[in-house]
Order: structure tokens, then C-alpha cells, then sequence
């Protein structure tokens, strides 16, 4: 088995994964101010969780777009497991034919995002990912990374809302019944759920445009449960896709560790 770890900029992911199935997930809150050993402590009381009915790990794989977190995840894994991680970035195997300016600046997630929906379906794919920010990306009939958009992400558009305004409350991302709404709380929650949903929408249509042809979409991410049904399209989720593209990374590279 091998023990996974996802760092986005809101929730960490953590998942046991044996082969290509993944067994146990479980989700902490991002924090910098963690140490290494706090984050050690954390990761062994889930690691009893996981391997309550027996099992060891035999590799593990980190991917993180949190750089000056990063080290001390990679101490934290290493501590709670004996096991130095893998970590998504240069000089890693990743199978991806990646189309961008530079390369460089890719993101771990979205590297992870990508080889996991090659692994699922054929190009050409769109793949909407939901968490702090939400990103689109495009992967052509060839199998190429072609680059994407990015948005603000619905939590970050709720905060801007409640904090650079004096009257509009914070509320919760769920979608209300009408996009016309006739209170205040469930207006903004019509403009964020509804508003994100038709950006998706709009932009899924300017991709394909591009494209020249029509794409499998496939959307990851906290919030994909509550946005994607709210789109036009179809779009399947899933949820785990950073988790599975770790898991396939590990396979690849785990001969040179």
C-alpha cells in the first residue's frame, strides 16, 4: 500500500491507496504554522486508522502546492512512516506531454490531475478542479497538456463578498432554489453557485471551441458536488482524481527510491 498526501491551499488529503484503489481517505486543514512533528502526530493517529486490520506501507508519494510547507510535510511523512516521499515535481516521471510556456510552472496538482484522467479516459479531456481556486485545464486528442484557466474559487469569492462589503453576510456554498432569489442570503448564494457554474459552462464551450472538437469533462475538488450539478453540461466527478494521479506517479518512479 502506499501512503499518499495531497496539500492544497485550504485541506491537506491523505489517502491509503493499494494499487489503483484507494481504501481510506481521510482530510486535515491546511495550516503553516504546523510543525513537522505536529503534522507527524496527526498523520500517525491516521495511519492507525487506515491499518487497523493490518497492512504496512510500502512507498510513499506527496504532491504540494504549498512550497514553504512542503519540507515539512516531507519530514512529517518520513517521520509518521519511516518512508521518504516521493515529491510531484522537477525531475519526476509523469508520463505528461506538457504543452505550457514553461513547464516549471505547472502545478503539482494539477500534474496529478492530469495523469490520473489519462489513466480513466481518453483524450480529449477538460478537467475543472474545485478547491481554493478553480482551475480548468485542457489535455488535446493527442494527449497533450495544453495549458487552462484559472478563476477565483467559491470560498474566495464568499470571503471577498462578507469582507469587502458592510451588509452582505457570509452563507454557505449550497445552491438555493431559484436563480432569482427574493432574500439576501440566498442571493449571493445564487451568484456563487450559479455564477460559478455558468463560468464553467462558459468556458467549457470557449475550450472546445479552441479545440476544435468536443472533450470529455471531468471535474475534482471540494466544491464538485455542490457547482457541477448546477452546470449545463455533463460532467463527471471525481473526487479522488489527485489521489489516483499520486498513485501513478508512485509507479513510475518508485524503482529510483
Amino acid at each position: 500500500m502506499i501512503f499518499a498526501v495531497d496539500a492544497g491551499n485550504t485541506h491537506i488529503s491523505i489517502g491509503c491507496i493499494d494499487g489503483q484503489c484507494i481504501k481510506n481517505v481521510a482530510r486535515i486543514e491546511t495550516n503553516t504554522r504546523k510543525t513537522e512533528y505536529e503534522y507527524a502526530a496527526i498523520m500517525e493517529s491516521i495511519i492507525r486508522r487506515f491499518l487497523k486490520e493490518g497492512g504496512k506501507f510500502e512507498g510513499s508519494v506527496l504532491s504540494s502546492v504549498v512550497p514553504n510547507l512542503t519540507p515539512v510535510l516531507c519530514s512529517s511523512i518520513e517521520l509518521s512512516t519511516g518512508l521518504r516521499p516521493i515529491k510531484v515535481g522537477s525531475g519526476i516521471k509523469t508520463g505528461l506531454d506538457i504543452g505550457i510556456d514553461d513547464p516549471g510552472q505547472l502545478g503539482a496538482d494539477l500534474v496529478c490531475a492530469a495523469v490520473a484522467a489519462l489513466n480513466i479516459y481518453r483524450p480529449p479531456i477538460i478537467i475543472i478542479d474545485l478547491g481554493t481556486a478553480t482551475t480548468m485545464t485542457a489535455i488535446d486528442k493527442n494527449s497533450r497538456f495544453l495549458g487552462g484557466a484559472i478563476l477565483p474559487g467559491v470560498n474566495i469569492s464568499a470571503e471577498s463578498l462578507a469582507s469587502e462589503t458592510s451588509q452582505l453576510p457570509r452563507v454557505s456554498i449550497i445552491a438555493p432554489k431559484r436563480c432569482i432569489s427574493t432574500n439576501t442570503v440566498e442571493c449571493i448564494q445564487s451568484g456563487l453557485v450559479f455564477g460559478q457554474a455558468a463560468a464553467i459552462d462558459g468556458i467549457i464551450d470557449r475550450m472546445e471551441e479552441e479545440l476544435g472538437y468536443k472533450a470529455q469533462l471531468l471535474a475534482t475538488g471540494g466544491l464538485s458536488s455542490v457547482i457541477i450539478p448546477n452546470c449545463r453540461h455533463k460532467i463527471d466527478i471525481e473526487p479522488d482524481l489527485l489521489l489516483k494521479g499520486l498513485a501513478i506517479i508512485w509507479e513510475k518512479n518508485k524503482d529510483r527510491y
